[in-house]
């Protein structure tokens, strides 16, 4: 993806969803944009977006620093759990760290995890993730800060 073009990627499996979560790594979603709609099945949030691919620079030196709103909807999902944090604390912010499937037999178990112990566990039939940027991005002074070296 160019460092100007917008997100836009869809997961059907574990590898997939794993390029989804390096992508919206260190996103931060307020609470209050959490939603889940038991009949139509979907779970969807919206990410304040750090874009790391424009932070790497297409040149191979240091890029900018930028933020954008990255809309995250998983279809096929039976339940939604929330660990950590209640749903009620619509001001909290939560640090997305990664999103993660868990081996189950039948069907697919997701876990979106959170800095501060915040889970939100997903249980659906299949897995089915679309990511999508929207509006433009914006500059921030701030960078994700990973002491191990990790982006």
């Amino acid at each position: 993806m160019p460092p100007d073009g917008q997100l836009r990627l869809r997961a059907e499996d574990a590898e997939d969803l794993a390029v989804i979560s390096a992508c919206v790594q260190d996103a931060l979603v307020s609470v209050r944009d959490l939603a889940y709609d038991r009949e139509a099945r979907s779970f969807m949030l919206v990410a304040n977006r750090f874009r790391w691919e424009a932070a790497k620079g297409g040149d191979g030196q240091p890029g900018r620093f930028e933020r954008t709103l990255c809309a995250i909807a998983f279809a096929e999902v039976e339940n939604v759990v929330y660990r950590g944090f209640q749903r009620s604390e619509e001001d909290r912010i939560l640090c997305l760290l990664a999103i993660r499937p868990i081996g189950t037999a039948a069907g697919a178990t997701i876990d979106l995890d959170f800095s501060g112990s915040a889970t939100i566990r997903l249980t659906a039939s299949a897995i089915r993730c679309r990511a999508r940027d929207f509006g433009e991005p914006w500059p921030t002074a701030f960078h994700p800060d990973h002491p191990d070296g990790a982006p």
